[in-house]
């Protein structure tokens, strides 16, 4: 199933726009690389199959951060070197997600005593950060994007959390009753 959202499709422009606006005036953070990479990541995941887009060697999908490591360590020992780099890169991306837009479910997991959650002992954000760190250190010709582009994801982790914060605010925000009639009123 092809799950690409077109360039100029409107909910590609909408979430850049938000992680803009988020980063720039919110964090005070006008870093286009980080925006445009953030936003393009919002995209891919509106579609819930990219959430667990990883596959293990018999093909079957990982929807936890602990599968996904235990994944990167099994791809690093046996030398698939893109493929550990594109797990990485997965669980910095699903985890950057996850605390960002829906930090209730990783409370959930954590304080609603679903210690038979493999995540339960899973800091997010930790796993985010070393991840990113990880994607990072891979020679630049494995990459689409620059190791800078990681190494600055990995650093400001807490922040792109923050700032997708912001943009999960802002999409609650726009669902709002009172806010419809108000743009409704100022737009027409």
């Amino acid at each position: 199933m092809d799950t690409h959202i077109p360039d100029h499709h409107p909910l590609r422009r909408l979430f850049g726009t938000l992680t803009e606006r988020s980063f720039a005036e919110a964090l005070g953070w006008p870093d286009f690389r980080v925006t445009e990479y953030v936003s393009n990541l919002l995209v891919e995941f509106a579609h819930i199959d990219n959430l667990t887009r990883i596959k293990d060697q018999e093909g079957h999908s990982l929807e936890t951060v602990v599968e996904l490591l235990y994944e990167a360590e099994r791809c690093r020992q046996t030398t698939e070197i893109d493929k550990e780099r594109d797990v990485h890169r997965h669980i910095g991306d699903f985890t950057l997600f996850m605390a960002g837009l829906f930090p209730e479910y990783l409370n959930r997991i954590k304080c609603s005593r679903l210690i038979h959650h493999q995540d339960f002992l899973v800091d997010y954000v930790k796993a985010g950060k070393r991840s990113y760190g990880i994607v990072a250190q891979y020679p630049e010709s494995c990459a689409k994007e620059p190791a800078a582009l990681f190494q600055t994801l990995s650093t400001n982790f807490e922040l792109c959390v923050a700032g997708l914060g912001f943009v999960r605010r802002d999409l609650d925000r726009m669902q709002d009753p009172g806010y419809r009639r108000a743009k409704n009123i100022l737009l027409h």
